[in-house]
C-alpha cells in the first residue's frame, strides 16, 4: 500500500467534482475546492475520521468495499478505480456496485442521433447520458442533481405534475411493475452495494405500491417496445422503443424513434427545435 500516493489521488480526485456534481449545495461560504472531506466520506458511507486519516497518509488498508465507496463517490473512471485498488495494495476485483461511467463512444452515439431521442440508463435506471431531444422529450436533465434523475424515485416518489405520471407515458404503470422486477434482478447481482440496498429501502419505504410489487418477488417481465409521451408543448408522441444492453458496464441505451412520416416525427421534429425551453411560462 503506497499511502503517500494514495492520499494525493484521493485529493485531487476530491478537489475536481462540484457539489452539484453529486447533488449537494455549494453554499456561501465554501472555501475548500470541490468537495469537503465530510461530504466525501458520507456519499462513500464511512467515517469523516476515516476518510481524512486516508488522506493524510495514516489510514490502514480500505477494504475492496471502501475502495468501491469511495470510486462511486469520487466518480472515477475504470482506470482510475483499478489505480486507487492499486495504490491500496488492493489489485482490482469483480465491481460491487453498478457503474455510472459512460464510454465516450456511447456519448458519440447519443450526439449522433439528432432525429431520434436517446438516453443511457444505470443498472439502477439513473439518467447518466441524454442528448438534446430527449432532454426536450422529457425534461433537462443537466438542470436535475444526480439523485432527481433517477427514474424509479421519479415514478414512486414523486408527485405527477399535471397529472402526467412518468412524462405522461402511456405505459406508466407498466414500466413501473417492469422496472420493479428488473432492480430485483440488480439487488442480486450486487448483494453488497449499500446504494443498491438504500435505494430499495428507500423506495420500499415511500411508496406503497413499490412495496407490493417489490413483496411479489416477480423478474423477467419485458418492458412495452412502442409508447406514447403525453407532451405540455406539443401534444401525444408515438416512439418504437429500441435497448441497446452495454453488458460491460450493465447499462443501457434506450433510444425513441417515430414513425417515418407520421405525426409524432414531425412533432418530434418541432421540439428539437424548441428544445428545453418553456413555452407555455408566460414571460
Amino acid at each position: 500500500m503506497d499511502r503517500g500516493e494514495l492520499a494525493a489521488f484521493l485529493r485531487s480526485r476530491r478537489e475536481r467534482i462540484t457539489p452539484a456534481d453529486v447533488g449537494l449545495p455549494a453554499g456561501p461560504r465554501r472555501r475548500t475546492p470541490g468537495l469537503r472531506r465530510e461530504e466525501v466520506a458520507q456519499l462513500a458511507f464511512v467515517s469523516t475520521e476515516y476518510y481524512t486519516r486516508l488522506e493524510q497518509a495514516r489510514g490502514p488498508r480500505p477494504s475492496r468495499e471502501v475502495l468501491a465507496g469511495l470510486a462511486r463517490a469520487l466518480r472515477l473512471s475504470d482506470a482510475e478505480s483499478d489505480h486507487l485498488h492499486h495504490l491500496a495494495g488492493t489489485p482490482p476485483g469483480l465491481p460491487t456496485g453498478p457503474s455510472r461511467q459512460v464510454r465516450p463512444s456511447i456519448l458519440d452515439l447519443l450526439r449522433r442521433l439528432p432525429q431520434a431521442a436517446a438516453i443511457a440508463l444505470s443498472a439502477t435506471y439513473e439518467i447518466i447520458a441524454w442528448n438534446d431531444l430527449a432532454a426536450a422529450l422529457m425534461e433537462d436533465f443537466s438542470a436535475l442533481p444526480w439523485r432527481d434523475r433517477n427514474v424509479l424515485r421519479r415514478a414512486f416518489l414523486e408527485p405527477y405534475p399535471q397529472g402526467r405520471r412518468l412524462y405522461g407515458l402511456s405505459d406508466a404503470d407498466g414500466f413501473a411493475r417492469v422496472s420493479v422486477q428488473h432492480l430485483r434482478a440488480v439487488a442480486a447481482r450486487y448483494p453488497g452495494d449499500p446504494e443498491v440496498a438504500g435505494l430499495v429501502d428507500e423506495l420500499v419505504t415511500g411508496s406503497e405500491e413499490f412495496a407490493r410489487l417489490w413483496a411479489s418477488h416477480e423478474v423477467g417481465a419485458r418492458p412495452d417496445l412502442r409508447k406514447t409521451f403525453r407532451h405540455p408543448l406539443v401534444g401525444p408522441i408515438t416512439v418504437n422503443c429500441d435497448v441497446l444492453d452495454i453488458a460491460d458496464r450493465d447499462q443501457r441505451v434506450v433510444i425513441y424513434t417515430a414513425d417515418p412520416g407520421s405525426s409524432s416525427e414531425e412533432a418530434l421534429r418541432l421540439l428539437s427545435v424548441i428544445g428545453t425551453q418553456r413555452l407555455d411560462v408566460p414571460g
